[in-house]
C-alpha cells in the first residue's frame, strides 16, 4: 500500500515526492490527468541545490481512490479547492505544505480537524516545465506542528521519511509559532520582490526597498503575535539578512510567468488577522496594491 501520496507535482509536491521516492518510501503523486500521463511517462527529473540532481519515478495518477496513512498537500492556495476533487478516499493524516494560513480551514472542513496537521515547508523551488523540478536554495526544511495524540505515531513516521530522503524536519511548540514564522519571512519577501521586481540583495541595500522591508516585518510579527505566534522582529529580519542575495519568491517569478500570484493566500491572510486583531499594516496594504496593479489582478481583502 502506499505510504505517502503528494497532491501537486509543482515546485514543492514535485521535489518532496521526487526525493521521498529516492530514498525508498512508497509515494504516489496525484495531479491533473496530463500531469499524471506525462510523469507516469518520464518521470521527475530534480536539479537541487540542497539534494543534488536525480531522477525518480514514483507512481502518479489523476485520482487518488484509496486510502493512504499519509496525504501531503502541495498545490497552490489558488488551486486547493479543485486539486480536493481528486482525492476520492480519506487519508489518515493530511498535511499541507502551501502558503499562507486560510488553507488549514479548508482541509479541516473537508477531512475533519483530527486529520489534518499543520506544517510549512522552507525552500526555494520551481517547475519550470512539467516534471522538471529547479530547487535552488541551500537547505529545506518542513516544520511540523505538534497535532492532537491520534496523529502523532503518523506524525513521527512522516518526519522519519522526510529526514530519510534529505529534507530536515523540525517540529515547533504551536500551530500559530509553526505557521507565521514562515509567513512573517514570507510575506515581506514576496511582496518586495514582487514589488520591485528585484531580489533580495538589492533590496536590502536600497533604502527605499530595506525601509519597506523592514515595515513589512514589523507589522507582519505584530499581527502573528497578536494571534499567538510569540515571534521576534528582530530575528525575522535576522533571517532575511542571511539569505542568499539572488533570493526571490514564487510571487514574483508568477508575475514573471503571467501566472496568478498568491497575493491574497500571503498579504491577504496577514491583512485579515490584523483586521481581525485591530492591527493596522499600511506597509503590507501597499506593497499588496502595487503588487496587484503590476499582475493585472483584481485585489480586496
Amino acid at each position: 500500500m502506499t505510504e505517502i501520496a503528494v497532491l501537486g507535482a509543482g515546485g514543492v509536491g514535485g521535489l518532496v515526492a521526487a526525493a521521498l521516492s529516492r530514498s525508498g518510501t512508497e509515494v504516489t503523486v496525484v495531479a491533473r490527468e496530463e500531469t499524471a500521463s506525462a510523469l507516469s511517462e518520464r518521470g521527475l527529473r530534480v536539479s537541487s541545490a540542497a539534494l543534488g540532481d536525480f531522477e525518480a519515478h514514483p507512481p502518479a495518477v489523476a485520482e487518488l481512490t484509496e486510502p493512504v496513512p499519509v496525504l501531503i498537500v502541495a498545490t497552490k492556495a489558488i488551486g486547493l479547492e479543485t486539486a480536493l476533487d481528486r482525492i476520492r478516499a480519506v487519508p489518515g493524516l493530511v498535511v499541507p505544505l502551501l502558503n499562507g494560513l486560510d488553507h488549514l480551514a479548508v482541509l479541516r472542513s473537508r477531512f475533519g480537524a483530527d486529520r489534518v496537521g499543520a506544517a510549512v515547508i522552507r525552500v526555494e523551488s520551481d517547475r519550470p516545465e512539467t516534471g522538471v523540478i529547479l530547487q535552488t536554495s541551500p537547505a529545506c526544511r518542513v516544520d511540523l506542528a505538534a497535532g492532537p495524540p491520534s496523529s502523532e505515531a503518523a506524525l513521527r513516521g512522516l518526519a522519519a521519511a522526510l529526514e530519510a530522503a534529505g529534507i530536515a524536519v523540525r517540529t515547533g511548540d504551536s500551530e500559530a509559532r509553526v505557521m507565521w514564522s514562515k509567513l512573517a519571512r514570507l510575506c515581506p519577501l514576496a511582496l518586495t520582490t514582487s514589488a520591485s521586481e528585484r531580489p533580495l540583495g538589492f533590496i536590502r541595500t536600497d533604502p527605499r526597498w530595506r525601509s519597506a522591508l523592514e515595515g513589512a516585518v514589523n507589522e507582519t510579527v505584530r499581527v502573528a503575535n497578536a494571534d499567538g505566534a510569540r515571534l521576534a522582529a528582530a530575528d525575522t529580519m535576522a533571517e532575511l539578512e542571511t539569505a542568499h542575495a539572488e533570493l526571490s519568491s514564487s510571487m514574483a517569478r508568477d508575475i514573471a510567468a503571467g501566472r496568478e500570484p498568491e497575493l491574497d493566500a500571503i498579504a491577504g491572510a496577514v491583512l485579515r488577522a490584523g483586521e481581525r486583531h485591530g492591527v493596522r499594516c499600511p506597509t503590507v496594504q501597499w506593497m499588496a496594491d502595487r503588487v496587484a496593479n503590476r499582475a493585472g489582478v483584481a485585489w480586496v481583502v
